[in-house]
């Protein structure tokens, strides 16, 4: 029996699409009207004449009509979506598909949407499987072809197929739903990095985990859950290569949550900051850089602050190594002190912390710092792929 293969264009939107979109829009109608009962609550309370019957009713309504019409909306999308079928996904659809689960991923995959990313591997274009993998991790927002960036001169810069031209290494590509628990995707990543070693067509003589940002914090996520669990792929781990990850925490999130503090402070206000809690499990994570369940599971043990979260040191036998960068020309510039590299500080990027116990023990010469950059210019500037060429020569 042949099968005959269909080539067509990558769609930037798929017809399956609006059914998801249609579910997203009903929960968001809901959403706001939960909001607008809440600030009329609060401006015109219960013991004003006729309101504490009335409100109540009114509002149920509303929900029951937004609910039924986006039902209805979805049944029949998702079977246009059946007729209609799936095509490949454009590069662009990839990428706001990526910062829709940063942002929301954690409720997509409560609601079992399609939208939602599963975690997946690929291979990099052209590569020849060898003995010696390099597994590559994203952050936030992002997905395994964000590896490929720009440099500005017209060319494309990719620190995976350049390990692959330079030291025979294979370049395979994580893309993972970046919206979900650091803890949840660790523990997916640890077993499929098993999986993959178990299936790679030759023997892995060699493994390389290179992590940005988020995918830094994953990475020693997925060490944990793969120690606990006594998983062999750790047997070919060699080095973990971290730019730019909040090991510490990242402020900008930090400093979200103080909004929602502030705005819950304010009761007129205090309805408001439901739209800024609605943020990613993924995302809330960054703020003190979580790694294993208990930094957030145990909400009466742990007060999620930069010292309650369960010490994770290296990996035992692995060379691990940290590249930080810092929008300062030196250290002692304002920028650098303020700002770090716009998302990261420095120190977070170390592993540096003011209590001794919970620094990471990098040795000093695994520790490079690339000043005048930015937190995405460690994805493309060739200062930083020579750092990487050093230490894994």
């Amino acid at each position: 029996m042949s099968v005959e293969v269909i080539m067509s264009k990558p769609a930037h939107f798929h017809p399956t699409d609006l059914h998801a979109l249609a579910r997203i829009a009903t929960d968001a109608t809901t959403g706001v009207i939960d909001m607008v009962e809440t600030i009329h609550g609060t401006i015109l309370p219960p013991g004003v004449v006729g309101a504490g019957e009335l409100r109540p009713l009114t509002y149920r309504a509303l929900r029951g009509a937004a609910r039924l019409l986006g039902d209805g909306a979805g049944l029949t999308l998702a079977q246009v979506g059946d007729v209609l079928g799936r095509r490949d996904d454009s590069p662009q659809r990839r990428a706001v598909l990526s910062a829709l689960n940063g942002l929301w991923g954690d409720y997509l995959d409560e609601i079992d949407s399609p939208l939602a990313l599963p975690m997946s591997f690929q291979l990099g274009e052209a590569a020849e499987p060898t003995g010696k993998l390099a597994v590559l991790v994203h952050g936030l927002c992002m997905n395994g072809a964000g590896w490929a960036r720009a440099d500005g001169n017209g060319g494309v810069v990719d620190h995976g197929a350049a390990l692959a031209r330079d030291l025979g290494y294979t370049p395979v590509y994580l893309t993972y739903n970046s919206g979900l628990h650091v803890s949840t995707n660790g523990r997916a990543l640890a077993t499929m990095l098993d999986a993959l070693v178990g299936v790679w067509p030759r023997p892995v003589e060699e493994l390389v985990l290179i992590g940005h940002s988020m995918g830094g914090l994953v990475i020693r996520s997925a060490g944990f859950y793969g120690t606990a669990a006594d998983l062999g792929w750790l047997d070919r781990l060699r080095a973990v290569i971290f730019l730019g990850t909040p090991h510490h925490g990242a402020d900008w999130e930090r400093r979200g949550n103080l909004l929602n503090v502030m705005l819950d402070a304010t009761p007129y206000a205090a309805p408001f900051g439901r739209l800024g809690k609605r943020r990613s499990a993924g995302i809330t994570d960054l703020r003190y850089g979580n790694i294993v369940d208990e930094d957030w599971l145990d909400r009466d043990r742990f007060a999620h602050g930069p010292d309650d979260r369960c010490l994770v040191p290296p990996l035992p036998g692995v060379e691990h190594y940290a590249i930080a960068a810092t929008l300062g020309l030196s250290t002692d510039s304002l920028r650098h002190r303020l700002l770090g590299d716009g998302l990261v500080p420095l120190d977070s990027a170390l592993g540096r912390h003011a209590s001794a116990e919970r620094c990471l023990t990098f040795d000093e010469a695994h520790r490079w710092i690339g000043y005048g950059m930015s937190h995405l210019d460690l994805l493309r500037l060739p200062a930083v792929y020579e750092r990487l060429v050093t230490w894994l020569r």
